[in-house]
């Protein structure tokens, strides 16, 4: 071992092994701060994109409390996969008629039919508002 370390000790002595030695030492030092670097940027931009889906969430779960109704709950009602105010209103009208209680219908799923127009009407005026925040058209 004694010749184990007289032999390093002579290899760190010479200038090319120090020089080596350093250049390695700033790569490494260079390569650890870029990745730190992006490593912050990427958690930056993980939260922003998290803070904005929360609004949105926030905005949407808010609703569902105050009509009694998820949004999904809300499309199975009026049958809508997708969220679109013609196809909303047009499916609302629908169900609306049939239920009405003096064509034999029932005030009960009549009521169900008003919430969820009334859940999806809200989810659409939430979507829209994002749009006009983010600067784009509305969803039709």
């Amino acid at each position: 071992t004694s010749g184990l370390h007289s032999l390093l000790t002579r290899c760190l002595l010479c200038p090319q092994a120090k020089y080596l030695a350093q250049i390695i030492v700033m790569g490494v030092q260079v390569v650890g701060r870029a990745f730190a670097r992006a490593l912050r940027q990427e958690f930056a931009a993980s939260r922003a994109a998290a803070d904005a889906r929360g609004r949105a969430g926030h905005r949407s779960a808010a609703a569902s409390n105050l009509s009694g109704l998820s949004l999904q709950e809300a499309q199975q009602i009026l049958n809508v996969s997708k969220l679109s105010p013609e196809e909303v209103q047009k499916n609302y009208e629908h169900l609306f008629k049939v239920n009405d209680k003096s064509v034999g219908g029932s005030f009960y799923l009549q009521s169900k039919v008003v919430r969820a127009k009334e859940r999806l009407d809200e989810e659409l005026r939430i979507q829209a508002q994002e749009d006009r925040e983010k600067g784009r058209t509305p969803h039709t």
